[in-house]
């Protein structure tokens, strides 16, 4: 499958590591061009392209950039195949992406997001730390095996991340349409806490609309206070804590 990733941040980095080991053809692009991308590709089948190239020709798009810059996407997008996998693994946080009105009135991030880039978009990868997208996949199968969540309005679509995210070595909980992705966005009880199939079923069911953004607010000004480092046990246990 040739897939294109736009950002090479710790989570597209990752994905483009992993899903090019995987045996997928990966193209990978940045803001600052091919040759910023040595490091990452050094070693890989990945081949590192020029940001106005990389979505040409592909099945599956994954954006992994700074979830305000996601209008920016939307040209890069626009040159990409009609059937193409548009994935958004990016979550909002006021305190980098500044305020953002429609999403602070209850707008589900990645929807808002979707109306930016002008395609359907599969929300995926984005409730998982790159630490535990590093260190801690597995193989299917594996007893408990860490399960992420995934939302989209299109079942043949999500079929496919689905399995590009079990070559990552994750299972996947489908949340529902990408309209119930809310569940699983930052100071949700889904999000970024390694939980098994079983627990995150029952953990996006918890999810509260009203409290997450809350939660959400009191992680982030904790750990950029620097009172917390920002590590799966620690991001796990306030998620759980501001989630009760």
């Amino acid at each position: 499958m040739n897939i294109a990733i736009i950002g090479s941040g710790n989570i597209g980095a990752e994905l483009a590591r992993k899903l090019s080991a995987a045996g997928h053809t990966v193209r990978l692009a940045n803001s600052r061009g091919p040759e910023s991308l040595k490091e990452v590709v050094e070693g890989t089948t990945i081949l590192a392209v020029a940001k106005e190239d990389v979505t040409r020709d592909t099945n599956v798009i994954i954006l992994s950039i700074p979830f305000a810059r996601n209008p920016e996407a939307a040209a890069l997008v626009a040159q990409a195949p009609v059937g193409a996998i548009l994935v958004d693994t990016s979550n909002y946080y006021p305190a980098r992406d500044g305020r953002i009105s429609e999403v602070e009135h209850g707008k589900p991030e990645t929807v808002w997001a979707s109306n930016q880039v002008g395609r359907p978009l599969v929300k995926a990868w984005n409730a998982v730390l790159s630490q535990t997208l590093v260190d801690a996949g597995s193989a299917p199968g594996t007893p408990n095996r860490i399960a992420i969540p995934i939302a989209g309005d299109d079942l043949t679509a999500k079929c496919v991340v689905a399995d590009l995210v079990s070559a990552t070595g994750f299972d996947t909980v489908d949340a529902g349409i990408l309209e119930e992705s809310w569940r699983f966005q930052p100071g949700s009880p889904a999000y970024c806490t390694e939980l098994t199939v079983e627990e995150l079923e029952v953990a996006l069911q918890k999810a509260n609309k009203e409290r997450s953004p809350v939660n959400r607010d009191a992680i982030m000004k904790t750990i950029s206070a620097g009172k917390v480092p920002m590590t799966r046990a620690a991001m796990a246990a306030n998620n759980r804590l501001l989630s009760n």
